[in-house]
């Protein structure tokens, strides 16, 4: 499940099949962004070291932003190209030669979790409303191949607004550089196995902190990730009747404050690397759920995390506190970023990019959308 180490976005055809590999948006390949999965020799270090100018270097934090799907027509293709199996197989390494996995037909089970009960990664059975807000975002890379994250629907003005990673929007590089931002952006939420139980939402527009700009040649995504901007904002397009996402899904709370040590916290991803490693036992079918008390990483103090054993495809998965397992509902606090790799800490904790001034800076922008 470990990758070696990649290169930033921004270099040579050549390159491109080995940087999806190595940045997938977690999409690909580690257990959370693999494009912040550090070489080993800098895993066994401590603390994290930064490349010459880092996430925190060349001048203030600020928002950009990026075009996506705002015509009828575009809407309909991305609508029409997001099928069950091609959504079945995103994060595939190799779709052309991967079987379409099998779905997950894990019971469901209508008895609220016991409270604080701890969980280091099970299907999520007991309903609610964190089944039908948060879901996978799915999106295709510069080269043509497929990946997935994880988002969540979030309470906001527009009724629109969707809080994932950064690094499932886009690499590090210029923003107006054809292979810094993904497209084909499609979310559905509550996916299960292959289906859409509440239709699929193309995006709008979308957005991060100007952080994610910085020269490739000088900055890794790790850099910006371990400073704390890995968050990404998006609004959804209405459905075909003229309905915001949230009228639909519901939404989940958000807050944007430091965090509480030992606090208790719910995390939830949809983990595909089984598509890639048979060793993996997570294939995106179901939404995954992991439980525990929150603590900051040992190298990377600025990402907060919980023990968890989710691979690739969890990241932007919401870390909420507060979470009742009776409605299903909590306050996203945070969004899921990597792993032990790059942050430190025992094996799996699933690490993540707390919420603060500078997500609430991303929030204010796309709920005024």
């Amino acid at each position: 499940m470990r990758t070696p180490p990649h290169r930033p976005c921004g270099h040579q055809d050549s390159t491109r099949r080995a940087l999806r590999y190595g940045i997938g948006a977690t999409v690909a390949v580690s257990a959370a962004v693999v494009a912040l999965v550090m070489p080993t020799a800098a895993a066994n270090a401590a603390p994290y070291n930064p490349s010459s100018t880092g996430g925190s270097a060349a001048g203030p934090d600020a928002t950009t932003t990026h075009v996506g799907a705002t015509t009828a027509q575009e809407r309909n293709r991305i609508n029409a190209y997001w099928t069950p199996e091609r959504m079945k197989l995103a994060g595939a390494l190799v779709p052309e030669i991967t079987p379409v996995p099998a779905n997950d037909n894990t019971p469901d089970d209508p008895r609220p979790l016991p409270v604080n009960t701890p969980d280091s990664g099970t299907v999520w059975t007991h309903g609610g409303a964190v089944e039908r807000n948060v879901g996978r975002l799915f999106f295709t890379f510069s080269d043509g191949y497929d990946g997935s994250c994880t988002a969540t629907v979030v309470t906001s003005t527009n009724r629109s607004t969707v809080i994932t990673a950064a690094h499932c929007l886009r690499g590090v590089g210029s923003p107006s550089a054809d292979d810094t931002w993904n497209h084909n952006f499609y979310f559905v939420p509550g996916y299960r196995n292959g289906t859409k139980p509440l239709g699929g939402f193309s995006v709008r527009t979308m957005a991060t902190s100007s952080r994610w700009d910085a020269d490739p040649d000088t900055t890794e995504s790790s850099d910006v990730a371990a400073a704390g901007y890995d968050t990404g904002l998006l609004v959804t397009n209405p459905t075909a009747g003229g309905h915001p996402i949230a009228d639909v899904t519901g939404s989940q709370r958000i807050a944007f404050g430091r965090p509480v040590k030992d606090e208790f916290v719910h995390a939830f991803g949809y983990p595909n690397y089984g598509l890639n490693d048979p060793g993996d036992k997570y294939v995106g079918a179901r939404m995954i759920h992991c439980a525990g008390t929150s603590h900051p990483g040992p190298k990377v103090p600025l990402l907060w995390g919980e023990t968890c054993d989710m691979s690739a495809g969890s990241s932007g998965g919401p870390h909420l506190a507060h979470f009742d397992t009776r409605t299903g509902t909590g306050t996203v606090v945070g969004v899921t970023t990597t792993d032990e790799e790059l942050a430190g800490g025992h094996t799996p904790t699933l690490y993540a990019t707390r919420l603060g001034d500078r997500a609430h800076r991303l929030y204010d922008w796309a709920q005024s959308r």
